[in-house]
């Protein structure tokens, strides 16, 4: 007989089943993906080496555990992830509120109608999906709502008095009975609410408006909390941190390779528009620089943390700005150009805050220096550094040629270029031939490229010789303008940008 065709107690007795409490579950399952050499946190990126084993760790001890880390950092994932450590299913009294166990009840329902059935007792499969509970933590959330309260219908219904536990209604986690419960943002719960959590955590005792009950709940409790919350909205009250036996520490991704491996993984990317327009390595690469840009950077407030949302929703506007593009110019295919990173800004503002220095030079000022410095880290790594060619004097910078020379010469001369934003991919490529030697700079360190990954190379060129001052860049309405820096009246690094601009 198929366990989930067992109906009855005497059933369930006869076909051998043995409870087991849910962390000794995991603790069981989790050796087998471990002996099998199976991750049990697929799709988690950069934890393989740190938080993952550390995880296992407290699994593998029973313990309750305390994800601390800053936002984005796939805490609350970890935690969903870990239903996947569960029997697949697993039985309970049937109508229990609280998921009671047959084979040791606690509910007084349960006791009650073991009592009067005994063998007969109807039993209900549970499903692994169904045995997570998550609660966010905010200032509203009562005592009532996660431990419960006295029913005042069920009380009429049934006519009892107050004083009778069938009258109480249990909270989300006494329903989360033999199920994994996580409290999100924990700092953010008042103190007398995180107080209130203590006997569950250690001696299984429920304290709703007088009612002691001995309720031995067995729930994987799972915590997630943000540094920052310490200090600015609340805190972990001593005793009840104290009774989460482990503390993980999460981080950001620590390379970009990582980092461009869960953007590839999240972004959500339509069959239509990955059919339709081409996201080149390079562009990958600038739109994760930024992520990595923004959290060294001084304006950046740095407690508050950025989020690799940051870099998945600048992926998905990059690709809709080269297909709104598309659109308008009636094209098939196409690519994401450098003009297109212009359409990241709103994934950019939305994502940071800001330090009071950076709120004096605006969102959307500091958004733009962090692609302009991403643009710069980047082209190092494509091109000769032009700062490196600065540096170098007398014999040494008369034998190396600047490999740059015959292009900020060209703009020298008083030449201009306007690259506007839904330019047609043709007709962009025909505008940067015009520019003298920056065809053959391209094609002399990337000599196997197609045409359409030339000319974003020469685009790049463009914009990395901006980025290190050696011509000027300003983005105005529609359109980007590259000129001479002596020449323009604008100088990079001071100029500024308006909601206006991107309108």
């Amino acid at each position: 007989m198929s366990s989930i065709n067992i109906k009855t107690l005497g059933e369930l007795k006869k076909s051998g089943y043995v409870s087991k409490s849910i962390k000794q579950e995991i603790r069981d399952n989790l050796i087998k993906k471990i002996q099998a050499k199976e991750n049990p946190f697929p799709g988690i990126l950069g934890y393989e080496d740190s938080v993952i084993p550390d995880t296992e760790r407290a699994l593998l001890s029973q313990h309750n555990i305390l994800f601390l880390g800053l936002r984005g950092q796939a805490k609350t994932r970890m935690a969903r992830q870990m239903v996947e450590l569960l029997d697949e299913y697993i039985p309970y009294v049937e109508g229990s509120e609280i998921n009671d166990d047959p084979l040791r009840p606690i509910s007084r329902h349960a006791v009650d109608l073991i009592a009067e059935k005994g063998d007969a007792t109807p039993i209900a499969w549970l499903h692994r999906s169904q045995r997570y509970g998550e609660k966010l933590a905010t200032p509203d959330v009562s005592v009532a709502d996660l431990i419960g309260d006295i029913d005042p219908i069920k009380a009429a219904n049934l006519k009892l008095s107050f004083a009778d536990e069938r009258v109480l209604h249990y909270g989300i986690i006494p329903r989360s009975n033999r199920s994994i419960f996580v409290i999100n943002e924990l700092p953010d719960l008042q103190a007398r609410i995180q107080v209130s959590l203590f006997n569950i955590l250690e001696e299984g005792d429920l304290q709703i408006r007088g009612f002691k009950l001995r309720l031995p709940l067995d729930v994987m409790f799972v915590f997630t909390a943000n540094p920052e919350d310490y200090t600015n909205r609340g805190s972990i009250v001593t005793p009840l941190k104290d009774r989460i036996q482990s503390q993980i520490l999460t981080h950001y991704p620590k390379n970009l390779e990582t980092s461009l491996a869960i953007t590839e993984q999240e972004a959500a990317v339509l069959p239509e528009q990955s059919k339709r327009v081409k996201v080149s390595d390079l562009i990958k690469r600038l739109i994760e620089q930024v992520a990595f840009e923004a959290r060294n950077n001084e304006l950046v407030d740095k407690k508050s943390g950025v989020s690799a949302r940051l870099t998945i929703s600048a992926y998905e506007n990059a690709v809709s700005a080269a297909e709104r593009r598309a659109i308008i110019n009636n094209e098939k295919n196409t690519q994401v150009w450098m003009s297109d990173l212009v359409g990241i800004i709103p994934a950019i503002t939305g994502k940071i805050e800001l330090v009071y220095e950076g709120e004096q030079e605006g969102p959307y000022q500091v958004a733009f220096n962090l692609l302009e410095k991403a643009i710069r880290t980047q082209f190092g790594t494509y091109f000769p550094n032009p700062d490196a060619m600065k540096k170098k004097r007398g014999k040494e910078a008369a034998q190396e040629e600047n490999p740059y020379k015959p292009i900020t010469r060209w703009f020298d001369a008083g030449n201009s270029l306007d690259t506007f934003l839904e330019t047609k991919d043709a007709d962009k490529v025909q505008l940067l031939y015009k520019v003298d030697g920056l065809y053959a700079l391209v094609k002399k360190y990337y000599h196997t490229a197609n045409e359409m990954e030339m000319a974003l190379l020469m685009e790049f060129v463009l914009h990395g010789l901006a980025a290190h001052s050696l011509i000027s860049k300003k983005v105005l309405e529609g359109k980007i303008e590259f000129k001479d820096l002596m020449g323009s009246m604008l100088n990079l690094g001071n100029q500024h940008f308006t909601e206006e601009d991107f309108e």
